[in-house]
C-alpha cells in the first residue's frame, strides 16, 4: 500500500468484515504528515458529503464553497459498496482528474491525493457493486484475509486499552517528500524489452476467451508505474521482470470481466491472470 502512495495511485481494499481493513488505511494515513479525511459510506450518503458543497452566505451575498472530506492527502472511503452507485460515482473526477467540480467552478485537490477504499465483499448484504470505471481508477487492489495464530494473538494484546494501535502512529514522512519521490519515478530505467512484457501481458488479457473485459491502457501506465516504485523502494535505478510478476497479482485482476459462463464454471480473474503470467514468455537478460 505505501508502494501505491508513492506511485500517487489509490487502493481498493476488500476483504470480509472485520480483519482489519479500515485500522489498516487509518495506519497508512497517519504516517503522512498531511491531511487526513474519513466517508463512511452508507446507503443514504449525498455525492455532496464526499465532495463539499455550496451553501450561501448571507454577510457577502454570495455562495460558499464548503469543502468535503475529499480535500484531503489521504482519504479513507470506508466501506465504498454500501454507498449507492451515484455517491460512488462522486469520488471518480476526484481519483481521476484529482479535483472537484461543484457548481460549475473547479476545485483543485491536495498533492499528493490519495484514496484507501475499503468494501465488504459484494455477495455480503447491503453493498452495491462498484463500477468498472470506477475500479480501473484504483491503482492496486488488496485483500488481508485472516490472520494466523501468533498474529491473532498479538492483536488481542495490543487492544488492552481504549485506543486503536493506529491512533498511537506518529507521522513518518511529510507530503512534500512523498511527492517529490513520486515526482523522481520517471528516472527508473524500464527496458524496451520490459514494455513490451507489459503489452503482452495486457494483449494476453484481452483475448483470453474467459474474459469479456482486459486490461485497459490505464491498467498498463498503472503496473508500469507501480513497478518503477517497487524498483526504487528496493534501491534500484530500473525494473526488472520479477517487479512485474511481483505485482501483476495486485494491478490487473480488478480491471478484467470474467464472462458469465466462465465465472459459472468457477474461473476467477487471479487464477486467469497467474495463467497468463505462466504462459506469457519473460524478457531474457540482456534484451532491450
Amino acid at each position: 500500500m505505501a508502494l501505491a502512495l508513492i506511485a500517487d495511485g489509490h487502493v481498493l481494499v476488500e476483504d470480509v468484515p472485520g480483519v482489519g481493513k479500515t485500522s489498516l488505511g487509518k495506519a497508512l494515513a497517519r504516517s503522512v504528515d498531511g491531511r487526513f479525511g474519513r466517508v463512511q459510506f452508507t446507503p443514504d450518503l449525498l455525492p455532496t458529503d464526499v465532495t463539499g458543497v455550496s451553501v450561501w452566505n448571507r454577510g457577502s451575498d454570495t455562495f460558499e464553497f464548503r469543502p468535503g472530506p475529499v480535500f484531503s492527502n489521504v482519504l479513507l472511503a470506508d466501506e465504498i459498496n454500501r454507498a449507492s452507485p451515484k455517491t460512488q460515482s462522486a469520488l471518480l473526477e476526484a481519483m481521476a482528474e484529482r479535483q472537484v467540480t461543484s457548481d460549475g467552478v473547479t476545485h483543485q485537490l491536495a498533492s499528493p491525493f490519495m484514496v484507501i477504499a475499503t468494501q465488504n465483499p459484494i455477495e455480503h448484504e447491503g453493498t452495491y457493486a462498484l463500477p468498472e470505471a470506477q475500479l480501473d481508477r484504483f491503482l492496486m487492489r488488496l485483500e488481508i484475509g485472516y490472520p494466523d495464530r501468533a498474529a491473532e494473538l498479538e492483536i488481542l494484546e495490543s487492544h488492552g486499552d481504549t485506543r486503536e494501535p493506529a491512533d498511537h502512529l506518529a507521522p513518518v514522512l511529510t507530503s512534500a517528500q512523498i511527492s517529490a519521490m513520486s515526482s523522481s519515478l520517471e528516472r527508473v530505467y524500464l527496458a524496451p524489452a520490459l514494455q513490451s512484457y507489459l503489452l503482452d501481458l495486457a494483449d494476453a488479457t484481452r483475448r483470453h476467451p474467459a474474459l469479456s473485459l482486459g486490461m485497459s491502457p490505464r491498467g498498463v501506465l498503472a503496473l508500469q508505474r507501480i513497478v518503477r516504485a517497487h524498483a526504487a523502494a528496493e534501491g534500484r535505478a530500473y525494473a526488472t521482470p520479477d517487479d512485474v510478476k511481483k505485482l501483476a497479482r495486485y494491478v490487473i485482476p480488478h480491471r478484467l470481466l470474467v464472462t458469465p459462463e466462465s465465472r459459472m464454471r468457477g474461473a476467477r480473474p487471479i487464477d486467469i491472470v497467474t495463467e497468463i503470467l505462466d504462459g506469457v514468455p519473460v524478457p531474457r537478460p540482456g534484451r532491450g
